[in-house]
């Protein structure tokens, strides 16, 4: 294997290095798929890709290990069947990757008690689990600023709900670069302009969630065309009859316009035009039809892949050899700059 620096250089030419995970912690739902893993596809000819799953986040919630395990190997294959090319971008099990948590203890002492604090993700989830608040979820976001800053990151694609914790990973990049110099890239967060923020189908004032115990709310991409449709064909609504996307108004049936212009790469105004005139059950039964038509060759996919533990072990294993071997450049830059004996 070629070593780090020129690994690193090679990976970099002429294209900007985009990073984004994704936590192992149960089923992918719609959502995830169209926010965030539909635009990972869309990325991997136009930048230099780093896809790893965070599962050493998970573990600020405990987790059953038998399950856990299940979890993260069948959400290494989903995301093969997804598209994601191992051969193309680095693919990897964070917690193979040991750069990621010596960086994250560094970058610990250089965070801020308050700017923890304030975190909104860190209040949220200590209400859920008030049983388990503990370090690990209090100090979560140094350990994201360690996986993206590792790879001299451009671009993070991340939801609205996520810009806080950018914000915070820049900060604690021009905090260390103020006191040693020219250390960490600035990344810069990109959110995609569709399909960035799907909702519940029966609470369109919520984000789908797999974790929603209400029917029908959540559509997984393992689920089968009849229970899709049932879905879809539940999905509230309004007492309005227009497919007309109104922002801040109609909740319901722009989260179905959403849907259907991400799966089928049309603009909200194609989509309006495609339906005008037009009633909300026949809008229902297509938007179920194209998301069907969507999931059908994935899941026959995953079906391969899951199928075939040594191949799926071949390609986390490379991948999280490459990037070991890209990120301890930055970490060794780093120990240097403060000063540790190497």
């Amino acid at each position: 294997m070629e070593n780090s620096q020129e690994t690193e250089k090679n990976f970099k030419e002429n294209k900007k290095i985009v990073f984004s995970a994704i936590q192992p912690s149960g089923a992918m739902t719609l959502g995830n798929y169209l926010g965030a893993i539909k635009s990972w596809n869309q990325m991997q000819d136009k930048y230099r890709c780093i896809f790893a799953l965070a599962d050493l986040h998970t573990i600020t919630v405990r987790q059953n290990p038998e399950n856990f395990r299940k979890n993260t190997l069948e959400l290494y294959a989903l995301l093969l069947a997804c598209g994601i090319d191992p051969d193309k971008n680095l693919f990897f099990i964070q917690s193979h990757v040991h750069t990621h948590t010596e960086l994250a203890w560094i970058l610990d002492c250089y965070t801020q008690f308050g700017e923890l604090s304030r975190m909104t993700q860190f209040k949220d989830k200590s209400k859920k689990y008030a049983d388990n608040i503990n370090a690990g979820l209090f100090s979560y976001p140094a350990l994201m600023a360690a996986d993206i800053l590792l790879y001299n990151t451009d671009l993070v694609p991340v939801g609205e709900d996520q810009k806080q914790h950018m914000e915070l990973t820049r900060n604690i990049a021009q905090r260390f670069n103020g006191i040693y110099g020219d250390t960490f890239t600035l990344p810069e967060a990109f959110i995609p302009k569709t399909g960035a923020k799907v909702m519940s189908l029966q609470n369109p004032s919520a984000k789908m969630s797999k974790s929603d115990t209400t029917p029908n709310s959540c559509v997984l991409l393992m689920d089968s065309p009849d229970a899709i449709m049932k879905k879809f064909k539940k999905a509230v609504t309004d007492s309005d009859s227009q497919i007309k996307f109104k922002q801040n108004e109609k909740t319901g049936i722009n989260n179905l316009i959403n849907i259907y212009s991400t799966v089928c790469g049309k603009s909200l105004e194609e989509t309006e035009n495609e339906f005008d005139g037009k009633g909300y059950g026949t809008f229902k039964i297509a938007v179920a039809e194209a998301v069907i038509g969507t999931l059908r060759p994935i899941q026959a996919k995953f079906k391969e892949y899951i199928s075939d533990p040594g191949y799926l072990q071949e390609k986390y294993t490379q991948g999280a050899l490459a990037a070991l071997d890209i990120s301890s450049s930055t970490l060794k830059k780093v120990k240097e700059k403060i000063g540790f004996i190497l």
